[in-house]
């Protein structure tokens, strides 16, 4: 299993709507190859700060997806929206146990 986590800040008030724009996202990447889940996780300290999980089932598949449909798959971004300078961060993570 492959792991793409991103973290993110919001710096303008707007993390209502970020929520809102997750929970109603046009699921586009959740037929694609390889792709097997997303969460989106806020800790309970920081309601602006974000983390956003997607699991694949391998770093190919991740990167077909990233290259081919990474730009029409943000368009539900909330207009407006200003994030944390350098508060975005994507890490990748293999899975070790289960």
């Amino acid at each position: 299993m492959y792991i793409a986590m991103s973290q993110f800040e919001v710096a303008n008030d707007m993390a209502a709507d970020v929520k809102e724009a997750f929970v109603n996202r046009p699921h586009m990447v959740d037929h694609e190859k390889g792709f097997l889940g997303m969460k989106v996780f806020t800790p309970q300290e920081n309601e602006n700060e974000f983390w956003v999980m997607t699991t694949w089932t391998d770093e190919i598949s991740y990167r077909e997806w990233y290259k081919e449909h990474m730009k029409e798959s943000h368009q539900g971004i909330p207009k407006g929206l200003k994030l944390v300078p350098g508060s975005l961060k994507v890490r990748f993570f293999d899975l070790v146990s289960d």
